[in-house]
């Protein structure tokens, strides 16, 4: 925790040593561009790569531009490797990242644990829910970044890479927000998130207590009064709605519904009917099913990480190195799952290996069965032209014998049925 020193400092220092570079004014870049349009060009000039061509599309010309500029604005997660967007500030919150910062490394930041604060980093893991466990996508970002931000951008991406279209997405209340909801749910996919509870915080009386009239657009409270809509306190989000103050005022219930003067309110958002069919979710054995597997399916898959392939602690500096490393790990954890459904004990045959193997036992039997026919031919015969008859029949004999017992053995090898190959057990 030594290196962390304030940003403002870091950021004069770094300056200092290495100074921004003077943008060219615009009389010198006019001057460039007439002196390049001044030399004659190359007889052999490189043909322009054409642009590519657009796909049709179903929008209009005024939809199109508009979709174009939103994305252009947008922060994608992904393309800044998990990166925080520094734009975007909240006026009521401060990060603490926008203070201070590491001289070490400058993307990691403050991370509370069980001993203290550290400099760290979180991991996210795309997992098919599926047996095998396969891990999707991969995305390490620094600890000031909430882990409901990438969510959309890795769902995203795997449903493109991987050609998948998922019939549920399953994760615990950190990624339960109104724009993750929402989106999961426009997309005809199940979001089987739980909503944070944040009418239950205090001892009054929840939103859910109120009973909503689609009709008259009114809450009825708990004691027979109605809360009307607010223009003027609701935004492009939400809608507000609020009783009477004289209702309130008089009313028996008022200690256990608010201690405001001006009447009770409820904000109601204009999704509210995909978040209600979200919360009715909950008594699904569905949902009930896939929030015990989930406790399978990613939770060991770090835990593993850590305690075998060194997640726990990165060996690397900077975000691009730490996703680098991540990536790695996750590629070693989908091999171990793809080695354990093809068998570990039927690996391909080493052929190149196996066949030297047999030319160096093939060349040192013929040189001991030369050496040895070499030898007793002289010994056993006054004339040499018998051994010149008698060699090369041997050799040829032992030579055809060899080949054909080496064939009749891989034949019968190929022709042994296998149990462990990819696919049977579909």
């Amino acid at each position: 925790m030594t290196s962390v020193k304030p940003r403002f400092a870091v950021e004069a220092h770094l300056n200092h040593i290495f100074p921004p570079e003077v943008e060219p004014s615009t009389e010198e870049t006019e001057q460039e561009v007439s002196q390049e349009e001044a030399v004659p060009n190359e007889p052999f000039e490189q043909e322009k790569t054409p642009s590519p061509r657009p796909l049709p599309t179903s929008l209009s010309q005024e939809e199109y531009t508009a979709l174009s500029q939103s994305n252009a604005e947008r922060h994608v997660w992904i393309e800044h490797l998990g990166a925080q967007d520094r734009s975007v500030s909240i006026p009521w919150y401060q990060r603490v990242a926008d203070l201070r910062v590491s001289t070490t490394d400058p993307d990691a930041s403050m991370m509370l644990t069980k001993g203290g604060s550290h400099l760290g980093y979180q991991t996210h893991y795309v997992v098919d829910g599926g047996k095998a466990r396969i891990i999707l996508g991969v995305l390490v970002a620094p600890s000031e970044v909430s882990e409901n931000k990438p969510m959309l951008d890795l769902l995203w991406r795997a449903r493109f890479r991987w050609k998948l279209w998922p019939r549920q997405a399953t994760g615990d209340s950190k990624y339960g927000t109104e724009e993750n909801i929402v989106a999961i749910e426009s997309q005809q996919i199940h979001a089987y998130i739980p909503l944070p509870d944040n009418d239950h915080r205090t001892a009054f009386f929840s939103a859910q207590e109120f009973q909503y009239d689609a009709e008259r657009d009114v809450y009825v409270c708990p004691a027979g009064k109605e809360l009307h809509f607010v223009q003027g306190q609701s935004t492009e989000r939400s809608r507000r709605y609020r009783a009477y103050a004289k209702d309130c005022n008089h009313c028996p219930l008022k200690a256990k519904c608010t201690t405001g003067k001006q009447g009770r309110s409820l904000c109601r958002s204009v999704d509210e009917e995909v978040l209600d069919r979200v919360r009715g979710y909950y008594l699904t054995e569905a949902y009930k099913k896939a929030y015990r597997k989930r406790s399978v399916w990613v939770e060991p898959l770090f835990a593993e990480g850590k305690q075998w392939h060194g997640m726990r602690r990165f060996r690397l500096r900077l975000l691009w190195r730490v996703n680098c490393e991540a990536l790695l790990i996750a590629a070693g954890q989908n091999l171990k799952r793809l080695l354990k459904n093809r068998g570990w004990g039927r690996r391909p045959c080493p052929a190149e290996a196996v066949f030297a193997l047999v030319l160096a036992a093939y060349g040192w039997i013929i040189r001991n069965y030369l050496r040895v026919v070499s030898i007793s031919s002289c010994i056993g015969s006054a004339s040499p032209l018998s051994k010149r008859e008698h060699n090369p029949l041997l050799l040829m004999s032992f030579t055809r014998a060899f080949f054909n017992r080496l064939s009749f053995c891989a034949t019968r090898m190929s022709l042994v049925p296998s149990c462990n190959q990819p696919g049977s057990n579909i």
